[in-house]
């Protein structure tokens, strides 16, 4: 079992770190990891991105995984696993990313919103894909998923997720989420971060009454 579905059985809650800077790149993770949250995704559509991942990875090592977001070419896997980057998300389903994902052993999380779209995942060999933008849609979608997708298949969803409404996309059979600026924009302090991460801890396992 690698790091990320390590992870992701502890608390399947992953950062989505907008706007991290690099000279605050190890406080935040360590007030993530302190809260509960072990899976940190750097997005690429932000300055030094990479930096931030190479800080990360080199000082925590295992007890965190930590990968890159908006993965839009092949080339940005390779500059991510040099970094230190152990998996791809991506807003989007692109051949090109997943087979570079492939050829370097990264895992790859695409985003998709159809079923179309997640099935064509699927046969590229994908356990986990991205439902986004999930605000967009009733949580309900993700069951519906399920009932047709590969046993194992693990449906995250991204976009609008916070401690407020985590349980009930849980309650539906999501395999956890992606949360953004609900639990981290750039300049909140070490405390901030972590009392958020502990309340989306704290919630990720209730189910909708």
């Amino acid at each position: 079992m690698n790091s990320l579905d390590r992870h992701m059985q502890t608390a399947p809650v992953v950062a989505i770190l907008c706007g991290l800077r690099p000279e605050e790149a190890l406080d935040i993770a360590q007030a993530l990891v302190d809260g509960g949250i072990h899976i940190m995704e750097m997005p690429l559509n932000f300055p030094e991105p990479l930096k931030s991942i190479y800080l990360i990875a080199e000082t925590f090592g295992d007890q965190v995984s930590v990968g890159a977001g908006t993965v839009l070419t092949g080339d940005n896997v390779k500059a991510v696993k040099d970094a230190g980057g152990q998996f791809i998300v991506a807003p989007n389903f692109s051949e090109e990313v997943g087979k570079a994902c492939q050829l370097l052993d990264m895992d790859w999380m695409p985003g998709v919103y159809t079923p179309t779209e997640a099935f064509a995942a699927v046969d590229l060999g994908v356990h986990s894909i991205k439902l986004f933008p999930a605000e967009l849609c009733h949580p309900s979608i993700i069951k519906a998923m399920l009932a047709v997708l590969p046993k194992g298949t693990r449906v995250l969803p991204v976009g609008g997720i916070d401690a407020d409404n985590i349980a009930e996309y849980m309650a539906v059979g999501a395999a956890g989420a992606g949360i953004g600026s609900s639990l981290f924009k750039s300049g909140d302090s070490r405390d901030q971060v972590r009392q958020r991460a502990q309340g989306l801890v704290t919630n990720v396992n209730k189910k909708e009454c």
